[in-house]
C-alpha cells in the first residue's frame, strides 16, 4: 500500500447509539458534556446522571437528557431532588450507594467528573465492569494511579483522558508506537502570574490567582494553575495514563494555550496536538472515540494568532513544580499527601486565612510530616488511599497555624 492509498478516505460509519452516564453532571466538564450530548440527541443514550448537591440543575439536566436515575451526593437534597422529578419517570436516588449505582448502571461510556475523593468509589466501580471511563477526576490517578491502571488492565476497561493536556498526549501517541516515545511534553499556560517577579508573587491576592488568562474553570483548579500545582499534578497522571517514566515527562510553558500536548519520537519527530481552549474538543474526542463529532468549538486560526512562544518552567518562581515532582519520585502514597496538603491549602488561600505562597509551604511540611510519621506506603486499596487522604488533611490543618504566622 502506497502513502497515497493511506491518505484516500475512508467511508465513514454512522455512530452507533452508545448509552452514556454523566457522573459529576453539574460541574463545568460535566456541563460541557451534557452540551456535546443534546447536539446529537440521536447518538446518545443517557442512562444515568449525578451532582453533590444542585438538585434544580440536575433534575433539569436529566429531563434534557432523558436520563433513567438521577442522583445527588448529598442526601440532605435528595427531597429537593425527587421533588423536581416527581412528573417524570426518572428515577431519583441519593447518598453514596446511589453514586455507586449510577456508575454500575450498564452505559458504554462513563464520564468520570466528580471532583474530590469521593468521585474515586464511583469511578472504580465503573471501571471494574469494563466500561469506557472517560477520566476527568484527579484524585482517581494522583491518590490511586496504580491500583487504577492495575485493574483497568485486568478487567479490560478503557480509560481515555478528557484533561486536555492528557488527550493531547493520548492523541499524539498514535502517531507511532510506545517504544518509539522518547519523552512527551505537557504545556501550561504559565497561569496569571508568567511574567510576575517572585516578590509581586508573594503579595499576590485571591482576586490576581484567579484571573486565568485563558480557561474559564473553578476558582481550585484556577489557584493550581496560577502555583503550576496543577501542572504537577498531571505530571502525576501522565506517569500513570501512559506508562511513562518521570524523567520522560516534561513540562513547558506555552501562554497562548494552542498546544496542548507534544510527543518527541525517537527519529527526531514531534508530533504535536493543536486547539482553541476549548474543553469541548477533548471531551468530544473522548465521547466519540474511535471516531469523531462535529465539535461545536470556535476553529483554530493560526494566521491571527501569529505567535506561538514557549518557556521553560521557573521552579524558583513557581515551587509547586518541583514539589509535584519530589512527591512522584517519592512515589507511594506521597503523591495522595501532596493533593490533599494542596486542597486544604488553595482553601485556606481562597478563604482569606493565609496567602499565595503559604500554599506550597504548607503542602511541603504536610509531605515532610508524613514521610516523619511512615505514612509515604502505598495503599492497597482505595479505602487505603481514603484513609491517607485523611491523615493528610488532618496533619495539613494541624500545621496550618505554623505555616500562617510565618507567611503573615
Amino acid at each position: 500500500m502506497t502513502a497515497i492509498d493511506l491518505l484516500r478516505p475512508i467511508p465513514r460509519a454512522q455512530l452507533d447509539v452508545r448509552s452514556v452516564s454523566i457522573l459529576g453532571a453539574t460541574g463545568s466538564i460535566g456541563a460541557s458534556t451534557v452540551d456535546l450530548i443534546k447536539r446529537a440527541p440521536d447518538n446518545y443514550r443517557v442512562e444515568a446522571v449525578s451532582a453533590r448537591r444542585n438538585a434544580a440543575t440536575l433534575a433539569k439536566i436529566a429531563r434534557e437528557l432523558g436520563a433513567k436515575l438521577a442522583v445527588v451526593a448529598d442526601p440532605a437534597a435528595y427531597n429537593d431532588l425527587k421533588s423536581a422529578l416527581s412528573d417524570s419517570n426518572i428515577e431519583p436516588a441519593a447518598g453514596e450507594a446511589a453514586l455507586l449505582e449510577a456508575a454500575q448502571r450498564p452505559a458504554d461510556w462513563v464520564m468520570a467528573a466528580i471532583s474530590g475523593s469521593i468521585g474515586l468509589k464511583p469511578t472504580l466501580a465503573a471501571i471494574e465492569r469494563g466500561a469506557t471511563v472517560a477520566l476527568a477526576n484527579k484524585e482517581c490517578l494522583v491518590c490511586a494511579g496504580a491500583l487504577f491502571m492495575r485493574r483497568a488492565a485486568s478487567v479490560g476497561a478503557t480509560v481515555l483522558p478528557v484533561d486536555s493536556e492528557h488527550n493531547a498526549i493520548f492523541q499524539a501517541l498514535g502517531a507511532g508506537s510506545r517504544e518509539d516515545v522518547k519523552r512527551i511534553i505537557l504545556t501550561a499556560s504559565g497561569g496569571p502570574f508568567r511574567s510576575w517577579s517572585l516578590e509581586a508573587i508573594r503579595t499576590a491576592t485571591r482576586e490576581q490567582a484567579l484571573r486565568h488568562p485563558n480557561w474559564s474553570m473553578g476558582p481550585k483548579i484556577t489557584v493550581d494553575s496560577a502555583s503550576l500545582m496543577n501542572k504537577g499534578l498531571e505530571l502525576i497522571e501522565a506517569h500513570h495514563l501512559f506508562a511513562i517514566p518521570p524523567d520522560e515527562i516534561d513540562v513547558l510553558v506555552h501562554p497562548q494555550s494552542v498546544v496542548h500536548g507534544l510527543v518527541e519520537f525517537r527519529d527526531g519527530s514531534v508530533v504535536a496536538q493543536m486547539g482553541p481552549p476549548d474543553m469541548r474538543i477533548p471531551i468530544a474526542h473522548c465521547l466519540a472515540w474511535p471516531r469523531r463529532l462535529d465539535g461545536p468549538a470556535p476553529r483554530l486560526d493560526l494566521a491571527k494568532l501569529r505567535e506561538l512562544s514557549f518557556e521553560t518552567p521557573d521552579t524558583a518562581r513557581f515551587p509547586a513544580l518541583a514539589l509535584a515532582r519530589r512527591a512522584l519520585a517519592t512515589g507511594g502514597a506521597a503523591p495522595t499527601v501532596l493533593n490533599a496538603a494542596d486542597e486544604i491549602a488553595v482553601g485556606e488561600f481562597i478563604a482569606g486565612r493565609i496567602g499565595f505562597p503559604a500554599i506550597t509551604a504548607l503542602v511541603e511540611a504536610t509531605l515532610d510530616a508524613a514521610a516523619a510519621r511512615g505514612l509515604l506506603a502505598e495503599p492497597a486499596n482505595v479505602d487505603g488511599a481514603l484513609a491517607v487522604d485523611h491523615i493528610a488533611r488532618s496533619l495539613a490543618s494541624a500545621l496550618l497555624p505554623e505555616i500562617a504566622a510565618k507567611s503573615s
